[in-house]
């Protein structure tokens, strides 16, 4: 066979092969068009899928196959959904992933590759849709639940600014950002700058621009909006504490004044309101009070802020147990409270008002030093009595519209039981000395060496947050001295029953001033003496200070220990050297 007789064969095989192919092609488009009259499913290529079938504007979805190609421009490779262009994501040979248009409704998807078109299916689209959320009110700074159906799988990126959005939540058109989200439930925290209003789910989609590429601005479709009302929050503050312990509501709408009707419970169990203001209620717990919820009523509203546990004083130690007036007494245990904190007034140390809080000893009321929660200081009154020592914490119950008080009274706590000691002197020794010499006085119920020095009366703390300009010097700062004629001497060691001294040395020399100056004190009484105070009447404190002292005897100091005579003569060393 010649060249040109196989060169017309090769033209008829061609023919041929066109003609079958354009046969090939209308059976395929007279299918294409049957199966549009009777379902999609039909007209969908074989072994092209579209995964899933129903989404939400802005998801993903895949078109599985074979026979895409590569992917070469944005011109050549198109995929539409309801006719409008979709974003591709991925294009391989058998696998597509675009973006749904976010104005895309339910339709056909179709594979654009030049000139061919190919159908993927049928793609329904579904709308976000809040069906409830729950709580319809709440605080900021709390969670609230958004339940519904087709808010999609994934809130995609963290990034607000990628360029394909972010789904997310609107609260009174404040956008928050979930902490949980699912198809048909999403967890949003309220922010503080959250305002009452409605609560939108919003899906981010970004379209291509015009020629395909990426990327128009993003849109996003929006659910239908319900309404959520943002309530102030109210701190509490304690939480927890025994009878009579001051509670104070920080928070904001409260009112001006106090209304008829409204009320603080704890346990059910009406609270004493000391003060009342837009901003701020103050309460004490009443006597009764159980743990359980704290109820807030205003204006009618009835509103739990928080659940209060009701504690009870509990001692676990008394120490010393025995001891003579002045002694700081410790009560050791949990639960106490605090001590001031029986005004009106939010902050405790602005009022210093103590209520019926105190501890007796003996039936006598001891002066408070220091009250911690776990702990109690006291000082031994000057008139204390051995007996019973018991903490006394002041409570009330309300007057039904709460008002101070229908009954005032106070929850007693056994502490133990105290022995007061009277401290006796036995014996002293040398009963003559020179100055500087070590006098031992020997005995029993000298108690403790009383390092703190009040220089000031007890109050100064309390006046340190008031100007005050009448605080005074006491004229006695020690509480446990030894005296030789009535002067103070130097205590080199104090125990129950042994007391040491040092011989002063301002004794010989005389005291006083002009025309009144004794100049013979080398014989004079040896005292041993404590100091305390009582509490005034009225609960106050306190009285000036008492003191209880014990003789030892006539004590002489003798010519010893003095200087060397030789000093006042010459006391310039360096005027006898020759340098």
């Amino acid at each position: 066979m010649n060249q040109i007789d196989q060169m017309n064969e090769t033209n008829q095989i061609n023919q041929m092969n066109r003609l079958m192919n354009t046969f090939a092609i209308g059976v395929c488009t007279m299918t294409l068009w049957a199966g549009l009259n009777v379902g999609v499913s039909a007209a969908v290529p074989s072994g092209v899928e579209l995964q899933p079938s129903t989404a939400v504007p802005g998801a993903t979805v895949s078109i599985g196959g074979k026979g895409f190609g590569t992917f070469r421009s944005v011109q050549v490779n198109r995929v539409t959904v309801s006719g409008l262009p979709a974003l591709i994501q991925r294009w391989e040979p058998d696998l597509i992933e675009v973006k749904v248009p976010s104005q895309a409704q339910s339709g056909p998807v179709e594979i654009v590759i030049g000139k061919k078109k190919l159908s993927a299916g049928k793609l329904i689209l579904m709308q976000p849709t809040i069906a409830a959320v729950t709580p319809a009110e709440i605080e900021s700074g709390h969670t609230v639940l958004i339940t519904g159906a087709h808010f999609g799988l994934t809130a995609g990126p963290r990034d607000p600014n990628t360029m394909f959005g972010v789904n997310d939540v609107t609260i009174g058109g404040v956008v928050v950002r979930p902490r949980h989200w699912k198809d048909d439930r999403i967890e949003v925290e309220v922010p503080a700058n959250a305002a009452s209003g409605n609560v939108m789910v919003r899906l981010a989609s970004s379209d291509p621009l015009p020629d395909g590429s990426c990327c128009a601005p993003v849109r996003y479709t929006v659910s239908n909006a319900v309404p959520l009302t943002l309530i102030p929050s109210i701190r509490v503050d304690p939480l927890s504490g025994p009878v009579g312990t001051k509670v104070v509501f920080f928070g904001r709408g409260f009112g001006a004044a106090k209304a008829v009707g409204d009320t603080v419970t704890f346990g059910g169990h009406l609270a004493t309101i000391a003060q009342w203001s837009d901003s701020a209620i103050v309460v004490h717990l009443p006597m009764d009070a159980e743990s359980g919820p704290i109820v807030l009523t205003v204006q009618g509203r009835e509103r739990t802020v928080g659940a209060f546990t009701v504690h009870v004083p509990k001692v676990t130690a008394v120490t010393p147990s025995a001891a003579p007036i002045g002694t700081l007494l410790r009560i050791s245990g949990e639960h106490f409270g605090f001590y001031s904190e029986s005004g009106a007034t939010p902050y405790a140390f602005t009022d210093f008002n103590t209520g019926e809080n105190r501890v007796d000893i003996g039936g006598v009321r001891a002066v408070i030093y220091r009250w911690q929660d776990d702990r109690i200081d006291v000082w031994v009154p000057f008139s204390a009595k051995s007996g019973s020592v018991v903490v006394y914490r002041g409570a009330t119950k309300p007057n039904p519209d709460g008002s101070c008080c229908a009954v005032k009274d106070t929850l007693k706590t056994e502490a133990g039981v105290f022995t007061l000691l009277m401290p006796k002197i036995d014996s002293y020794s040398p009963q003559s000395g020179g100055l500087d010499e070590l006098i031992t006085i020997k005995g029993s119920g000298f108690g403790t060496f009383l390092k703190t020095a009040e220089h000031a009366y007890l109050g100064l703390n309390q006046g340190a947050y008031t100007r005050r300009e009448d605080i005074e010097l006491g004229e006695n700062v020690s509480r446990t001295e030894v005296l030789f004629s009535n002067v103070a001497a130097q205590v080199m060691s104090w125990t129950d029953t042994e007391i040491v001294v040092r011989v002063p040395h301002r004794h010989l020399y005389g005291f006083g001033k002009r025309n009144e100056f004794f100049n013979e004190l080398a014989t004079g009484p040896l005292i041993v003496r404590r100091g305390s105070w009582d509490v005034q009447p009225d609960g106050t404190c306190c009285t000036p200070k008492k003191w209880l002292t014990m003789e030892a005897g006539t004590f002489i100091i003798e010519a010893k220990g003095m200087p060397d005579p030789g000093y006042f003569n010459s006391n310039r060393p360096d005027a006898d050297t020759n340098q």
